[in-house]
């Protein structure tokens, strides 16, 4: 029984070199320092976004820094610290963009939770759909600028491949209602939480795709 054990492990390993993906991220095959990794990130992350308008560019520097410890490079706080100031010098407009759409989406949401407006149902869910897309595509985005260093190229490719991979949309946007289910319920989580959703944005945004037939 041993011995057929050794040979199914020995198997899962052949299997791992001949599709590449120890090769590809050697470093998520360390799967307890690559919890410690994500949590790390949800660290810098919320502490580089503490002014609101460097949200995204925080985010950026996160998927940027998780991305070279999954391809087991020098990933340091200098390194994360330069990504942002990279991603913040153009950034901060999409930061401030980002901000006046989310203050109108919950002001619509607050407004149409009373029930003082005709139709506020209909209001409320469209304000809630839209808000979720509005953080589906930060992450989303995010997680495609350290390949381009462009915010404007990172979007259109988000794009693309929102069109070419709408599950991958959907991974993302059940990642971001989670995340704020568990941030509303245990706010000190938002810490992990965080983390864990420049992970599954830096997941989506690697994963391969079947091509079109």
């Amino acid at each position: 029984m041993s011995r057929r054990r050794r040979d199914v492990a020995d198997h899962g390993r052949q299997s791992a070199v001949r599709d590449g993906s120890t090769l590809r991220w050697p470093g998520a095959t360390a799967r307890f320092a690559l919890f410690g990794e994500v949590l790390w990130v949800g660290v810098l992350c919320c502490v580089a976004g503490l002014g609101i308008l460097t949200i995204p560019a925080s985010l950026a520097a996160g998927s940027a820094h998780l991305h070279r410890f999954l391809r087991a490079e020098d990933s340091t706080v200098r390194q994360f610290a330069a990504d942002f100031t990279a991603a913040l010098r153009t950034g901060w407009l999409v930061g401030l963009g980002l901000t006046v759409a989310a203050v109108l989406l919950l002001l619509d949401i607050v407004v149409a939770g009373s029930r003082s407006l005709p139709g506020w149902q209909i209001v409320l869910a469209a304000g809630i759909v839209l808000l979720l897309g509005l953080l589906a595509g930060l992450t989303g985005v995010t997680a495609r600028w350290p390949a381009t260093r462009s915010w404007r190229a990172a979007g259109h490719g988000w794009l693309r491949e929102a069109r070419e991979d709408p599950a991958g949309v959907l991974w993302l946007v059940a990642a971001v209602v989670l995340t704020a289910m568990v941030a509303w319920q245990l706010p000190p989580l938002i810490i992990p939480g965080i983390g864990c959703l420049v992970f599954a944005a830096l997941a989506t945004s690697v994963r391969e795709r079947r091509p079109r037939s």
